[in-house]
C-alpha cells in the first residue's frame, strides 16, 4: 500500500533545539510510526521541493499523566530529523517561524 505524502508527515516539531539546528539544513517533523526513512526522505521531496541527504529518526515514548487520582499515559509518537543537501533550498515553512 502506497501511503501519500500527507500522510507520512504529520507535523513540523517546533522547539529550540528544533530552531536552532536550521543553521545545519536539519529539520524535525513528526511522522508516521510505520513510516521508514526511505518513505520520509521521499515524503520530503516531495511535500517542500528540496533535496534529502540524511534521515535520522527515534521512537519517543508517552509520558506518565496525571488528573487528580487518575493516571495514564500521553501518546507515543516517532520524530524524524531530515538533513537537506548543501545545494538544495531551504524549506520556507520555517523561515518566518523563528
Amino acid at each position: 500500500m502506497s501511503k501519500l505524502a500527507q500522510d507520512i508527515i504529520i507535523r513540523p516539531l517546533i522547539t529550540e533545539a528544533s530552531m536552532d539546528a536550521i543553521a545545519l539544513r536539519k529539520y524535525t517533523f513528526e511522522v508516521d510510526k510505520r513510516a521508514n526513512k526511505i518513505e520520509i526522505a521521499k515524503a520530503v521531496e516531495e511535500l517542500f521541493k528540496v533535496e534529502v541527504a540524511k534521515v535520522n529518526t527515534m521512537h519517543v515514548g508517552g509520558k506518565l499523566r496525571r488528573q487528580g487520582r487518575f493516571e495514564g499515559m500521553t501518546r507515543s509518537s516517532k520524530k524524524a530529523i531530515v538533513t537537506l543537501t548543501e545545494d538544495s533550498k531551504t524549506i520556507e515553512f520555517f523561515d518566518g517561524v523563528y
